[in-house]
């Protein structure tokens, strides 16, 4: 047993505390999308997206059917959406995108995250102007013309469609998400997402250099250990 034991034990409780992160930020994501949408996935196609994304993650049932329960109750927990933006260390840049119930606490836990590794901490909009906002749907394909007319048929803003190794990836402004989807769906019957998203796309990155490396890992699980943190978006790019 010995020291073998503890690593595996070490490795079993990480990978149970990377679960329950991911339960407890589908669940969240699950509730506030039913309780301001409807809980009714045919109704309400932002939940029934996100419905289809914790399958894929392997959420369990339970957790995806608690959430809808809480949120068709009456009260309920107040959550609102907070986004925070900075420069992490080696000068990338990071959004930090929050459910919370508690801005104080949310503030104070993300702020900590930077001062903790020297990092900067900085104002609404200081670092979001470098990244591209997408709506980016990808799925088996090797022909752009066929897609490009699907997504004309129906009225899509499309940013832009790239064919690369049998995928098609489609670029659009985040409000024509659910609209591409569909107008693909509908041209493309049975079409398989294998990125179905909306994310802020680096129009840069910066390599992080080796002894910048440890804090770099430091503040990234930092900031994955705050409960409120749903995503993190950057331009860091981590040497092999």
């Amino acid at each position: 047993m010995g020291r073998s034991f503890e690593v595996r034990k070490a490795s079993i409780a990480k990978t149970a505390g990377q679960k329950s992160k991911l339960y407890s930020k589908y669940g969240k994501q699950l509730y506030v999308c039913a309780k301001n949408g409807g809980a009714d996935p045919t109704a309400n196609p932002s939940l029934r997206g996100l419905i289809d994304r914790a399958k894929r993650e392997q959420v369990p049932a339970h957790v995806i059917e608690k959430a809808l329960e809480k949120a068709s109750g009456a009260g309920g927990e107040d959550f609102v959406p907070a986004r925070y933006e900075g420069f992490g260390p080696g000068g990338c840049s990071v959004i930090i995108d929050c459910l919370t119930d508690n801005n104080n606490r949310t503030i104070t836990d993300i702020r900590n995250c930077f001062t903790k590794t020297n990092s900067k901490m900085g104002a609404p909009g200081s670092v979001s102007h470098l990244f591209d906002h997408f709506a980016i749907l990808r799925f088996p394909g090797n022909q752009v013309d066929p897609v490009l007319e699907a997504l004309l048929v129906g009225e899509v803003d499309v940013t832009d469609v790239e064919c690369e190794h049998g995928q098609i990836t489609v670029f659009a402004p985040p409000a024509e998400f659910y609209k591409a989807k569909q107008a693909i769906l509908e041209a493309f019957p049975g079409a398989v997402f294998e990125v179905e998203e909306i994310t802020f796309v680096p129009q840069t990155t910066v390599e992080i250099a080796a002894d910048e490396l440890t804090v770099y890992e430091k503040f990234m699980n930092m900031l994955n250990d705050c409960d409120d943190v749903q995503e993190i978006y950057h331009n860091a790019i981590v040497p092999a």
